[in-house]
């Protein structure tokens, strides 16, 4: 592939990515980032984390141009005025199938419910939920999946997110729900068709590009569908999981060495 051309669109993850394990973004990262925007090129955040977050989104990535939230279900262009292009949950109906099919298979379930948008919303979870944020209460699971949500959240005891994946995976339709797993020992569910990739398609559609003009970085599973949209370049950072290292054009250095500025900084400068 010739590099000689610039992208039209830079998309990368955050958590695992580009946020070091420290929980923080370099000010060489965002420094490098400032320089691909001033070439013309679009940057978009593209995280599991929900609306809810969006915030925290826009102080680790400040030159986003647009954040694909909610792994794809919440889409929003930031160039001027905030304006939301794609707004798309889970019915609870959907997602409480979907959980009874996973339960059938490896027993009791550890929830976690993410429907609403307000900064800093609560997740709602069961009882003996582990999770390593303060923001969920707990919560009666059969009114938790009342209404729709952006995401749903499973844990097994004696699982790992890999082999519970792999089980919903096998049992949970397609055309009923969308699962992934992003690196926090659970696996995540969406609505139908609801991933990163189609998240991305959405903001290459506003912009009037397609895939052939878009680099993506990523770590975890959940990056998987923006791989395979991805046509420029994919590049995958060190410390990724084996099915995104699989897809990688390039692997570049881990989210803890600023690995995606390190590879942007090249591409700008040759």
């Amino acid at each position: 592939m010739d590099l000689s051309a610039l992208p039209s669109l830079v998309a990368t993850d955050l958590d695992g990515t580009l946020v070091r394990s420290d929980e923080t973004v370099s000010d060489y990262s965002v420094r490098v980032l400032r320089k691909v925007r001033e070439a013309g090129i679009t940057v978009v955040g593209v995280t599991g984390r929900g609306p809810r977050l969006i915030e925290l989104c826009q102080r680790d990535l400040p030159v986003a141009d647009f954040l694909v939230l909610g792994q794809g279900g919440y889409v929003v262009d930031l160039r001027d005025e905030p304006r939301v292009l794609r707004r798309e949950r889970i019915p609870g109906a959907d997602l409480a199938r979907a959980l009874e099919l996973l339960e059938a298979e490896v027993g009791p379930l550890s929830v976690l419910v993410e429907s609403l948008e307000e900064p800093r919303a609560p997740l709602w979870g069961d009882v003996d939920v582990i999770w390593p944020y303060p923001e969920w209460i707990p919560y009666d699971r059969i009114e938790a999946l009342a209404g729709p949500a952006y995401k749903g959240f499973a844990h097994a005891a004696g699982l790992s997110a890999d082999e519970l994946l792999a089980v919903a995976r096998r049992v949970i339709p397609a055309t009923l729900a969308t699962a992934t797993q992003a690196g926090l020992g659970y696996v995540e569910f969406t609505a139908p068709g609801i991933d990163k990739g189609s998240g991305l398609a959405v903001v290459a559609a506003e912009l009037g590009i397609g895939p052939d003009e878009a680099c993506v970085f990523g770590d975890m599973p959940n990056d998987v569908p923006m791989f395979e949209w991805a046509r420029w370049r994919r590049v995958a950072v060190a410390n990724a999981h084996p099915e995104i290292l699989a897809l990688a054009d390039e692997v570049t250095a881990s989210n803890d060495a600023d690995g995606v500025a390190a590879w942007l900084e090249t591409l700008l400068s040759s």
